[in-house]
């Protein structure tokens, strides 16, 4: 592979662990706004993708009913920090062995700024990275454009840089951006899926030093 100066990190799925909180916050907007199903991990990572709002199609809501916004409200008013989340196993080791081989690290996440900070400061990681690139509002569309921008100014040249992410969106952020990806199957979306993307895919965050 290209020597590597910057690794892009995916936020929630990827560095933090909030699968299953996600698929019960899932489960109580649903109770709570009167649907029946209720979803498996399984069930979960089959339909999860972006953009949310297609992905809240699939899972069954129906917004002439109940808005993609009051249900982005309310989910973000469910997802609290602190939480029952704990940080991806290795998660620490790893960023600790790339911060120690000279490679800037950012975090790149469709999360609103203001809870990603908030997130990075309640797990202690935030003295890992270079930069915190987060959405300034609630609705998850996408990263690309964040991530344009800051390759623009960066100095980076994009072959140098590598996208680590849990989801196909990561992949296409990747690819948007020109930048090499690498795929965690520990997160939102299934290794089956992962591997549509044709890049490399790994089960444990400590598998991604040795491919940079």
């Amino acid at each position: 592979m290209q020597q590597t100066q910057l690794v892009l990190w995916d936020w929630n799925g990827t560095l933090l662990d909030d699968l299953a909180f996600s698929k019960d916050l899932l489960n109580q907007l649903l109770r709570e706004h009167g649907y029946p199903q209720q979803f498996t991990t399984r069930q979960y990572r089959k339909i999860f993708g972006f953009p949310i709002e297609e992905y809240y199609r699939r899972a069954g809501f129906n917004f002439e009913t109940h808005s993609f916004s009051l249900l982005a409200e309310r989910y973000m008013q469910l997802y609290t920090v602190p939480n029952p989340c704990q940080l991806s196993k290795g998660c620490k080791r790893t960023l600790s062995s790339i911060q120690n081989a000279g490679i800037k690290q950012v975090v790149l996440s469709a999360s609103p700024l203001p809870l990603l900070l908030r997130q990075l400061d309640f797990y202690g990681l935030r003295e890992y990275f270079s930069d915190v690139l987060g959405l300034s509002d609630i609705y998850a569309k996408s990263k690309v454009k964040l991530g344009k921008q800051w390759m623009n100014t960066s100095g980076i040249a994009p072959q140098n840089a590598v996208m680590v992410g849990d989801t196909l969106h990561d992949a296409e952020v990747a690819q948007a951006l020109g930048v090499r990806c690498v795929l965690y199957t520990g997160g939102h979306q299934s290794r089956s899926t992962l591997a549509s993307a044709n890049c490399p895919v790994i089960d444990r965050l400590s598998q991604l030093f040795p491919l940079l």
